[in-house]
C-alpha cells in the first residue's frame, strides 16, 4: 500500500496517547461490567427460543433488501408491535442504530433549515449532519441554549437523546419538546429499562411532541437492531429516501422474531420484575459506592461511571480491574471529552449483589494499589 507509513505513522500516535484500541475476545471467566444487555433478555429462554424457532422457519438470513425480497412476515408483525406499543402509527427497521441514525438524519436535512442537536449526541447522529452546514450544537441539557439556536418561522429538527451513552443522565425531554422544533429523540439507552412500562421517551412524550424516535434493540430488549419509529409519512419518506434501508439486506426474519418477543417480555409483568431488579441492583451499587468513597456519576441508570481523568491512568484502571476477573468500558477522547477519560461500568438486572461487592472491592483495592504506585 502506498500510505504504509502514514498509517502506521497514526496508529503510533494513538499509542503514544494511550488511546490505541484493539478488539479483546470476551472472557468467559471475567464478570462483565461492560455490556448493555440491561434486563438480560439476550439470554431470556423466550427470545432465544423464538431466534431457534425463526432461523428453522425463515433461514439464517433474509436474502435481500427490504424492497427486494427481503421483507417477510416477522418484519410486518414487528413494525406493528412497536408502532402499538410506542403510541406511533409506523417504524422502519434497520440493521443497526448507527445506521437508523446516520441514513434518517441524511435524508431529513435537507428538508429543515436548521438542525440544532445536543452537544453530546451519538457519533452517528453527528456523522448523519456533518456534511452540511446549517446545523449547531447546543450546550448538554441547555435548553435555553437549544432556543437561541433554533430559527424563527422556520422548519427546525431538535436532536438529542434520551439516556446518554457516556454519561448515563438524562435529557429534559418535556422542556425541549416545547421548543419551536421537531424534537427526534435518540432512545437507545431508555427503552426498554426506562419507564414504568418500559417505553421510554414514548412513555414520557406523544407523538406530536417527539414526531421521531429512535429504537436500538441491542441494549435493553437484548437482541441487535433498531427502527425509527413515527408518522406513517414519515415512514414512507424513509422507506423511499433512506439509503441504508434500500441498499442493504434487511435483517433476518429471525433476529425480527427474537425483538418481537424481546419487547414482549418487557411489556409484561415480568417486564416490570426485571426493571425493579435493575434499579435495585443499581441503588445498591450506587450505596456501596457511596460508603467506599468512590465518586461515580449523579445518575440512577444502569450506566455508572468513575472519571479518571487521565487517559493512561483510566488504562490502568481497567487493566487492573480484570486482574480481579472484572470487564468494564475504558472510555477515552475522542469519544467522550479531552481530560474526562473514565470507567463505564453497566449495571444489569442478572447481576447480584455478591457481584457489585466484588465490583466494588476490586475498585476499591485498584484505587489504592494505583495511589501506592503513584507515591513510590
Amino acid at each position: 500500500m502506498q500510505i504504509t507509513s502514514q498509517l502506521s505513522s497514526q496508529l503510533e500516535q494513538l499509542r503514544q496517547q494511550h488511546r490505541y484500541r484493539t478488539l479483546t475476545q470476551r472472557q468467559s471467566s471475567q464478570v462483565q461490567f461492560g455490556n448493555n444487555d440491561y434486563l438480560g433478555l439476550s439470554m431470556h429462554p423466550r427470545v432465544k427460543a423464538a431466534y431457534a424457532e425463526g432461523i428453522h422457519q425463515f433461514g439464517a438470513s433474509s436474502g435481500a433488501s427490504p424492497l427486494v425480497s427481503g421483507y417477510q412476515a416477522p418484519h410486518a408483525y414487528l413494525r406493528e408491535q412497536l408502532a402499538q406499543w410506542l403510541g406511533r402509527e409506523d417504524a422502519l427497521l434497520f440493521s443497526s442504530g448507527f445506521a437508523a441514525n446516520q441514513c434518517v438524519m441524511q435524508a431529513l436535512a435537507s428538508i429543515y433549515q436548521r438542525i440544532v442537536l445536543d452537544k453530546l449526541s451519538h457519533a452517528s447522529l453527528i456523522d448523519g449532519v456533518r456534511h452540511f452546514e446549517h446545523w449547531k450544537r447546543f450546550r448538554h441539557n441547555d435548553v435555553a441554549h437549544a432556543a437561541q439556536l433554533l430559527v424563527p418561522n422556520e422548519a427546525n429538527l431538535l436532536v438529542t437523546e434520551s439516556v446518554f451513552s457516556m454519561d448515563g443522565d438524562s435529557a429534559p425531554l418535556t422542556e425541549l419538546a416545547n421548543l419551536q422544533a421537531d424534537l427526534w429523540v435518540d432512545d437507545a439507552h431508555g427503552i426498554g429499562v426506562v419507564g414504568d412500562d418500559g417505553r421510554g421517551a414514548a412513555e414520557q412524550l406523544s407523538a406530536m411532541q417527539a414526531p421521531l424516535l429512535t429504537i436500538t434493540f441491542g441494549k435493553g430488549l437484548g437482541v441487535m437492531g433498531a427502527a425509527i419509529v413515527g408518522s406513517s409519512l414519515l415512514i414512507d419518506y424513509l422507506t423511499n429516501h433512506a439509503r441504508e434501508f434500500i441498499y442493504s439486506t434487511a435483517m433476518p426474519a429471525a433476529q425480527a422474531l427474537a425483538v418481537s418477543a424481546a419487547v414482549d417480555v418487557v411489556a409484561s409483568s415480568e417486564g416490570a420484575v426485571l426493571r425493579q431488579r435493575l434499579n435495585d441492583t443499581i441503588q445498591y451499587f450506587r450505596e456501596c459506592c457511596r460508603l467506599n468513597g468512590l465518586p461515580i456519576g449523579d445518575n440512577h441508570h444502569a450506566i455508572q461511571t468513575l472519571i479518571v481523568g487521565d487517559d493512561a491512568k483510566a488504562v490502568a484502571w481497567g487493566q487492573a480491574l480484570q486482574t480481579h476477573g472484572i470487564h468494564c468500558g475504558v472510555i477515552r477522547p475522542p469519544t467522550v471529552p479531552q481530560g474526562s477519560a473514565r470507567l463505564r461500568m453497566t449495571i444489569a438486572a442478572t447481576h447480584s449483589n455478591a457481584q457489585i461487592d466484588n465490583l466494588v472491592a476490586a475498585l476499591v483495592a485498584t484505587r489504592e494499589s494505583l495511589e501506592r504506585a503513584e507515591i513510590t
